[in-house]
């Protein structure tokens, strides 16, 4: 008789201060989950154009450094939980690449803001873009008020909410992690003088009524969850804006800020536009993105 899936929670490591506080808070997770904790260096070998012998070398060389962020990454977790189960990775191969095919088999996968190494320039480059936009996980930066600053460990979680189907498995995750640390969760949506389906509205339009229009819309998809979740306090923004502003002005004091990969109106395109870009790059706390259909347990 097969035994029970086994649940893996994945950290990215790569050296910096921001990659230990991405596996601390990775860890917090996976013991919420029951889930192991897997701490993945990712390094590629620069060919040196010499001999086999200084080739093995360099490589060793990379390896043995990969080890060490690796140790310095599990002694960070282990001082806060000692008896969490705890995988170490060190893989030769393309930092998207490694993460894509670590993250197949996980449940969440967790980076940190900044970087050394493997990472460098992670947020403005392609691999976190990559990771989230097709990782069947969901995917989590961890960032602090300040670039080497921890996450923070209070405050409510917000979710960026559309009306969309795409943003369902976000809402999911974002009940699921509000519960789960006993805090409010923030639903945060904005309208502006272009509709979701891209029409400027007609000249004289009322605000207000707008506002009541688009505040339905959100409850309708906040409906199954309170069902799912009845304990939760929820709290409904609708505001007049821009979607960045909005999560940013109110995530500054909260410890999660989670959104869906895809959406419409202000979060169309927003793993791949500047919404995502600042909210991933400015952003006081940890940011999640979720894919439609993402194993969001």
């Amino acid at each position: 008789m097969a035994g029970p899936e086994r649940r893996t929670v994945l950290a990215g490591i790569d050296g910096s201060a921001s990659a230990v506080h991405a596996a601390v808070w990775a860890a917090e997770a996976a013991a919420r989950r029951g889930a192991v904790l897997r701490l993945v260096q990712a390094y590629v070998v620069p060919s040196p154009g010499v001999s086999g012998i200084a080739v093995r070398a360099v490589r060793e060389g990379f390896r043995s450094r990969a080890e060490s962020w690796l140790a310095e990454a599990e002694s960070a977790v282990l001082e806060q939980r000692p008896s969490l189960p705890i995988e170490r990775c060190a893989v030769e191969g393309s930092r998207v690449g490694v993460l894509l095919g670590e993250s197949s088999d996980v449940d969440l996968a967790v980076l940190g803001s900044r970087g050394l190494g493997g990472f460098t320039g992670l947020l403005v480059g392609s691999t976190a873009v990559a990771l989230a936009a097709h990782s069947p996980c969901p995917v989590v930066v961890v960032r602090g008020p300040k670039p080497d600053d921890p996450p923070p460990s209070a405050g409510p979680v917000l979710v960026g909410l559309d009306g969309s189907p795409d943003s369902t498995d976000a809402l999911g995750f974002a009940c699921g992690e509000a519960a789960a640390h006993g805090t409010e969760l923030v639903a945060v949506h904005t309208w502006s003088e272009i509709t979701p389906e891209g029409v400027l509205r007609k000249r004289g339009f009322d605000p207000e009524s707008v506002e009541v229009a688009e505040r339905r819309l959100v409850e309708e998809q906040l409906a199954p969850w309170r069902a799912e979740f009845p304990a939760l306090p929820v709290r409904v923004v609708v505001v007049r804006g821009r979607p960045v502003r909005a999560l940013l002005e109110r995530g500054a004091d909260a410890r999660l800020i989670v959104v869906g990969s895809r959406g419409r109106g202000g979060f169309t395109g927003m793993l791949l536009g500047s919404t995502s870009q600042a909210l991933l790059v400015h952003s006081a706390c940890p940011v999640a993105v979720v894919r439609p259909g993402s194993r969001t347990c």
